[in-house]
């Protein structure tokens, strides 16, 4: 337990000392000893390291109580502040109501809650929450390394921006703080203090730039995100008035009515953080933020903690129709926002919606509440907070060098970023093809859906094929070979190819290993939960290797063929034939009318089927209604 409050409250030192410190240097150095720091604890307890606790922090937990709670005030103040400053009345009037019931539920409700029980009742360690916190600490410290080098170069991109780099480093920490909260916190008064964090930090991060279009993308990401804290809240109110304990190991073990109500409400809140349709809106909005709130806060960690919070409650909707709807509102999201991805020319929306798909995947898994889904949905969100931070730190590398992020843009690349271009290849690999582990999550997510519902597993057949789509598209356009541009790789930094190299050894290393991550993490959680564990048999592991192998030889010769020179790139040139003549250059033909042309090629995006307009209404009109199904399957 030492460790879990040193990693909660650590990070609030350097967020403090980088408020106050504008020196670069002293700010990079605290900076990288804080992101080192925060990694030890996490290794120290997957190595089994114990620490025993001393009496004044169990003597501490009700006093605590009454801090968590004060705290929750002042960031309530805060944002009704910063309400009634912008005239946005409607914070106030969400968060006003929130923090009166928290006061009255600690000051006038006989909650079991945290109070006088010790510490063992307001924290929680199991093998699920130390990958959480591994995926916090190793990412989130990857992503913080590269942001070093990466907010001096955006600064000077947008000369418009107040340089506000203090502010921005600090938010980061805080984040990692209210992160770790959340994953080790069992007290659901606790949970819900370091979920509200994450809003806040979240929000300033999204409107870090000050324009218009990001205060405004903020203000709907704090939107949504205080809908969830609404219905958190009702959660906690639930159990209260039911004389539950108030946690989460107590609506998981309890069971019965009371339980599946608030574990529906908590859901809710699930969905709008991880950015489930309805609520999907802010998510792609968040993508006004530097690279690096992106990377961390949008794809590998933030949104992850609505699919965590979902995941830990799945035993409870195991076989109910609350569960099924539940199930069937990831699902929609998962085909819905798979189908937008197609149309989207911007790398970077791209990435957006197969994040909310991916993260639709991992909430259907866990509304179906089997062994076998929980098995796949936890590899899942590993698998996929890796790979995707990779691939959001390359295309913000990439926007810099070459002045654009869209898809066609980076036709090419391989000639003027070969090893940027490898690390994309290396992520969106990861994300799709075979062996990495997305795919091997998904068939083993597509074998729990065959055998609990078929229909579940025919909506994720199409949303895979979808997904298979605007994979290729963009692979394809990286792999293909024009002539020669100038190259801009020489201008990336050592921290910035540290940060994108670990994340891509992370990639494939994970997943080579992943029978071992599945043995010492998932399958303990899998049998504490369920009383059973779920594994790919030996054959199929050593398929895998094989391929991944075999897979692994690809950059090996591109690299080879491109470090040769110049000449060595014929092989990849084709004479264009298009009603004319052939020249010497490659990409070049001479027209009917004597004119020399070059051959373009374009991706097909399909807009007039797969709009984000169109689609997206739909989505939202069908997981609305599954929403009101939701509350009409729990009053009855």
């Amino acid at each position: 337990m030492v460790s879990i409050i040193f990693l909660i409250l650590f990070p609030l030192l350097p967020a403090l000392i980088l408020l106050v410190i504008r020196n670069g240097r002293v700010r990079s150095l605290v900076v990288t000893v804080g992101a080192a720091v925060l990694a030890v604890p996490p290794l120290f307890l997957l190595a089994g390291g114990t620490c025993p606790v001393p009496a004044f922090l169990t003597d501490l937990v009700p006093v605590m109580d009454r801090v968590i709670l004060g705290a929750d005030l002042l960031v309530a103040l805060f944002l009704c502040g910063l309400g009634f400053r912008n005239r946005k009345y409607w914070i106030p009037l969400m968060v006003l109501p929130q923090a009166g019931f928290l006061t009255w539920n600690e000051f006038f409700a006989s909650s079991g809650g945290s109070h006088g029980a010790g510490l063992a009742s307001a924290f929680s360690l199991d093998s699920f929450s130390l990958i959480m916190a591994l995926i916090v600490s190793i990412v989130g410290g990857l992503v913080l390394f590269f942001s070093l080098r990466y907010m001096k170069e955006y600064h000077a991109h947008h000369p418009e921006v107040k340089d506000r780099q203090h502010v921005f480093f600090s938010l980061f920490f805080l984040f990692f703080s209210a992160m770790y909260g959340i994953i080790f916190s069992d007290s659901l008064i606790w949970l819900y203090f370091f979920w509200e964090l994450t809003t806040l930090a979240s929000f300033l991060l999204i409107g870090y730039s000050g324009a218009p279009v990001a205060r405004r993308n903020a203000r709907t990401a704090l939107l949504f995100n205080l809908l969830g804290g609404i219905c958190f809240a009702a959660a906690i109110g639930v159990t209260t008035l039911s004389g539950m304990e108030v946690s989460l190991s107590a609506l998981v073990s309890g069971g019965g009515q009371i339980a599946l109500i608030a574990a529906v409400l908590l859901s809710i809140a699930g969905f709008t953080k991880s950015a489930q349709f309805p609520f999907s809106a802010w998510l792609k909005g968040a993508m006004v933020a530097p690279t690096p709130v992106s990377a961390l806060l949008h794809s590998s960690t933030m949104v992850k903690a609505g699919v965590f919070l979902i995941i830990k409650l799945s035993p409870v909707f195991s076989g109910t129709v609350p569960g099924l709807l539940i199930a069937l509102t990831g699902a929609f999201t998962f085909l819905c926002a798979a189908f937008i991805a197609i149309s989207r020319r911007d790398a970077k929306e791209l990435l957006a919606y197969s994040t909310i798909s991916n993260l639709g995947l991992i909430v259907l898994c866990a509304g179906v509440g089997s062994a076998e889904a929980i098995w796949a949905a936890i590899l899942l969100l590993v698998f996929h907070a890796i790979a995707k931070a990779l691939l959001f730190l390359s295309v913000g590398l990439v926007e810099h060098r070459i002045g654009s992020r869209t898809i066609e843009a980076m036709d090419g690349l391989l000639r003027r970023m070969p090893k940027i271009t490898y690390l994309l290849l290396i992520g969106i690999a990861g994300m799709f093809l075979a062996p990495f582990g997305m795919l091997i999550s998904k068939w083993a997510a597509l074998k729990a859906l065959v055998d609990v519902n078929p229909l579940l597993a025919v909506i994720v057949v199409f949303g895979g094929t979808a997904t298979l789509f605007f994979w290729t598209k963009w692979m394809g356009k990286l792999t293909s070979v024009r002539s020669a541009g100038p190259s801009v790789e020489k201008e990336v930094r050592p921290l910035e190819w540290f940060s994108l190299v670990s994340l891509a050894l992370l990639t494939v290393a994970v997943c080579m290993l992943f029978p071992l991550v599945s043995n010492l993490l998932v399958d303990p959680y899998i049998g504490r939960v369920y009383g059973q564990v779920f594994s790919m048999d030996q054959g199929n592991i050593m398929i895998m290797l094989i391929m991944l192998g075999l897979l692994l030889l690809l950059p090996v010769f591109l690299m080879i063929v491109i470090t040769k020179g110049k000449n060595r790139m014929e092989y990849f040139y084709t004479d264009a034939y298009l009603s004319g003549a052939n020249t010497k250059k490659p990409f070049h033909f001479r027209g009917p009318m004597g004119r020399e042309q070059t051959a373009e090629t374009q991706n097909y995006y399909l807009e007039e089927l797969f709009g984000e307009k169109r689609l997206f209404a739909w989505g939202t009109i069908l997981s609305t209604l599954l929403l009101f199904g939701l509350g009409g399957a729990l009053f009855v």
